[in-house]
């Protein structure tokens, strides 16, 4: 996968977790959990689209880190409704699949660029 296929693969996950976080009901756990959701999902693009601009290696790999400790933290919330059966239905669990998996590629991608010399 390309550099930008990963970011467009990178902004539909967060368009897809604005889309579901919007039938989240209106309680308090309901808007603390879409907070949550839309600044990790949309900042898994955010920072993946920074760190194809990074101006050195480390920085690249800096910017990695922060990508797949969001996609990381948009799996966990994401859980966190279906766990509190706030939202129902596959498409909650395609998202915390998604996340995982995006998590996975950007793991082993700085594996392998921290591997390189």
């Amino acid at each position: 996968m390309n550099k930008q296929e990963l970011k467009d693969r990178t902004k539909k996950f967060a368009i897809d977790v604005i889309r579901i976080s919007e039938h989240l009901p209106s309680t308090f756990l309901g808007k603390h959990l879409k907070g949550q959701l839309i600044r990790c999902s949309t900042s898994v693009a955010a920072n993946y689209r920074a760190a194809c601009l990074a101006q050195s290696k480390a920085a690249y790999i800096a910017k990695l880190s922060i990508v797949i400790e969001e996609a990381d933290e948009s799996e966990f919330w994401l859980e966190l409704i279906i766990e509190n059966k706030l939202l129902v239905g596959n498409e909650v669990n395609k998202l915390i699949k998604e996340a995982h998996e995006l998590a996975s590629i950007f793991i082993a991608s700085r594996k392998t660029l921290m591997q390189k010399n």
